[in-house]
């Protein structure tokens, strides 16, 4: 990303107030590092991160009232709740709630992987767990139901002041080097700008099945039917995409996947149920995939959690039922397989520590994340 430090002109004034966001920026690090360290947790070769976007505890419930299922994500072993608030409101939104399990930065509502004091980028930005496992030379994906310039596939591979800067978003994306990015079509890549940072543009479940280990893909798919458990027009499910992701990033250096059920929320800000339900299933079906791919592995990490509650399910008349379409500030459940001490069973943790203790499955100290992207000027100035 080109910070906006390196884009105006570098006056007096503007240099002063670079200082003072690095000093707010040392102050916030000094405050944090004050908290004490978390113990280690146990490391895995991958991560599988899972999010059903708007899935709330009782969505859990209203899916299995309307369907008469069980849910294989209820017999991960460990099972606790991730608390949900940005740094602006005690109700986030599902850009700020990316940015916290994507970079371990609780950020303001609306924007995407930066911090709240320094929106912009000018002093720096967190790095997403994506980008760390680059780092490290593990193979990565981000797949979502969504556009892929959504904000919760955003919150794991790029960086700006908006959500809404879907063409900076869709820029960064084709930049980032990220082995395969999947979802719906965002309107804005192309085959022929995929093509020209180095991706094979797909656009249907044929085309994705085809494509082999080694090659970079950019899928765009039709957002129509994408959320479906059985598609139609050529269409792969969710777990169809996340099945095929498995046997791609699957390496000797390990991969990092988030994957994103993103119509749990759409729907439940409409409070439709049927559909909702729907979502809730097909999210399981990918987590049991996930599993079963982490159980023959032996050394995957599998995370299920949710950014935020849409709709205010409640238990109501011996229902459960929407009783708003907007956000809640509900804590959202958390499932772990592959560790055993990710979480102890039942602890409540704050959204930015899922992505921590991702980050320390990772091999990354605890004093090291949330890590920082300095820019290029602020650098050079240091120097």
């Amino acid at each position: 990303m080109d910070s906006i430090a390196q884009l105006l002109p570098k006056t007096g004034l503007f240099r002063k107030i670079i200082s003072l966001i690095a000093a707010i920026s040392m102050l916030v690090s000094l405050v944090s590092s004050l908290a004490p360290e978390p113990l280690p947790r146990d490391e895995a070769q991958n991560i599988i991160f899972i999010i059903g976007d708007g899935m709330g505890e009782n969505h859990l419930e209203l899916a299995k009232q309307e369907l008469g299922i069980e849910l294989v994500m209820e017999t991960m072993p460990l099972r606790g709740q991730s608390k949900t608030r940005s740094s602006s409101n005690a109700v986030t939104d599902s850009a700020a709630g990316a940015t916290a399990l994507a970079c371990g930065v609780r950020t303001t509502n609306g924007c995407i992987g930066v911090y709240p004091y320094d929106m912009f980028g000018w002093e720096a930005v967190p790095y997403n767990l994506t980008e760390i496992a680059m780092e490290k030379g593990m193979n990565t994906g981000v797949i979502t139901t969504d556009s892929t310039t959504g904000a919760t596939p955003a919150g794991f591979s790029a960086h700006t002041s908006s959500r809404s800067n879907a063409e900076d978003i869709a820029a960064q994306q084709t930049a980032s080097g990220i082995d395969l990015i999947w979802g719906a079509s965002n309107g804005i890549t192309t085959p022929e700008t995929a093509a020209g940072s180095g991706y094979e543009f797909i656009g249907t479940r044929t085309e994705m099945n085809a494509i082999e280990k080694g090659v970079k893909s950019f899928g765009q798919f039709n957002g129509g039917e994408l959320w479906k458990a059985a598609p139609a027009d050529d269409t792969p499910s969710l777990t169809q995409m996340a099945e095929k992701a498995f046997s791609l990033l699957d390496g000797e250096e390990g991969f990092f996947l988030m994957i994103e059920g993103a119509h749990i929320d759409k729907h439940s800000h409409s409070n439709k149920t049927a559909e909702t339900a729907a979502c809730v299933q097909e999210l399981d079906n990918t987590v049991k995939a996930a599993l079963e791919f982490a159980e023959e592995d032996g050394n995957t990490l599998v995370i299920v959690t949710a950014d935020h509650e849409t709709g205010a399910v409640e238990f109501v008349d011996g229902r459960y039922t929407f009783t708003s379409g907007s956000h809640s500030g509900d804590n959202v459940p958390l499932f772990v397989y592959g560790s055993s001490n990710f979480i102890e069973n039942g602890q409540a943790v704050k959204n930015k520590e899922v992505s921590l203790f991702a980050a320390m499955s990772m091999g990354v100290p605890a004093n090291e994340f949330p890590k920082k992207n300095c820019t290029v000027w602020i650098m050079n100035e240091a120097a």
